[in-house]
């Protein structure tokens, strides 16, 4: 690959992952029921509802949850490995597997945004436990779906909480399954370049 195809291969896949980012973190946001009038909500929001708004017209939520962001991340994931794909000169992927990579890689996004979130949020507890920021909020609300129900069953340690621990474990093997998912689907070295998240 010649510089000019990998810097629109860089370039594609920053801007692409970023504003997959966005949409998959504004649905994240809404299943631990996160404050929207916090201002980063509140960019996330005003970033994706060009996209979003149309698409609830045609795709109905379920149980609550925003599908339309879900199809929404799909679709720009399925359009940015094709994208990268021609880019980098592999040509038109087949469109099936396309998707099915997409919808791995998206999974995938959401382990590692648990991941990194839960990270920070371990951190910050120990150097601003108690911080008013709007970022700081905001990790803690997308933390705590995964650790209230782990604390609920973890027995009393005499106030130190090892929660975070297990939630570390459960989505590292989360990660392993994937991983054997994604060789199952297909995604070899070759094209895990053009997967995000995975």
């Amino acid at each position: 690959m010649g510089p000019l195809p990998e810097i629109g291969l860089y370039v594609l896949q920053t801007i692409g992952s970023l504003y997959l980012a966005l949409v998959v973190l504004r649905f994240m946001l809404q299943i631990a029921r996160a404050d929207f009038y916090n201002p980063i909500s509140q960019f996330m929001v005003k970033a994706t509802n060009p996209l979003v708004m149309p698409l609830r017209k045609v795709i109905p939520g379920l149980f609550g949850l925003d599908m339309a962001s879900v199809v929404l991340a799909i679709v720009l994931h399925w359009g940015l490995i094709q994208a990268s794909a021609m880019v980098s000169g592999y040509g038109f992927l087949n469109p099936f597997n396309v998707a099915t990579w997409a919808t791995l890689g998206i999974v995938g996004l959401v382990l590692a945004i648990y991941k990194w979130g839960l990270l920070i949020s371990i951190i910050l507890s120990w150097v601003a436990p108690h911080s008013p920021n709007p970022a700081v909020l905001l990790i803690n609300q997308l933390s705590e779906p995964i650790l209230r129900p782990i604390r609920k069953y973890m027995p009393d340690m005499g106030g130190l909480d090892l929660s975070p621990l297990l939630a570390f474990m459960l989505i590292h093997i989360a990660g392993i399954l994937l991983n054997s998912a994604a060789a199952q689907a297909g995604i070899g070295r070759t094209v895990s370049g053009l997967v995000i998240g995975i």
